[in-house]
């Protein structure tokens, strides 16, 4: 049985600011033995947001939910699948998006840290 995703829950993410959720990506990353190019191109492949950009928006302490408003998300996000934090990707409601798109972001990080190969995590269609 997975989790279900509450309107709180979506609320309480989007209000959260990407700046003081990075370093925790990073660190993860980092202690994985990945490096900082390869998690700014999961970012970028999947937000469209340049390293630049990626600063800037820290810098102006942007919530998730302004981060996924302004971010051109990759047509091949439907491909990312599976379970993080207890949520089941692909189950997870439409009005939700947010949400979704907060945990896919998680599980491409994830998949990275774990040591997945470059061109299964960028989703490329075969």
């Amino acid at each position: 049985m997975h989790m279900k995703v509450t309107a709180e829950k979506n609320e309480k993410v989007g209000n959260m600011i990407f700046a003081s959720i990075y370093p925790h990506y990073w660190n993860r990353l980092e202690k994985n033995g990945r490096t900082k190019e390869e998690f700014h191109q999961v970012l970028e492949w999947f937000t469209g947001y340049d390293e630049a950009t990626i600063q800037k928006l820290m810098d102006n302490k942007v919530t998730f939910r302004e981060f996924f408003e302004g971010a051109k998300i990759h047509p091949n996000e439907y491909m990312i699948k599976g379970v993080v934090c207890g949520y089941r990707i692909e189950e997870i409601e439409p009005e939700f998006k947010l949400y979704k798109q907060c945990r896919q972001m998680e599980k491409l990080i994830d998949e990275l840290a774990k040591g997945r190969k470059m061109e299964k995590i960028l989703r490329i269609e075969k």
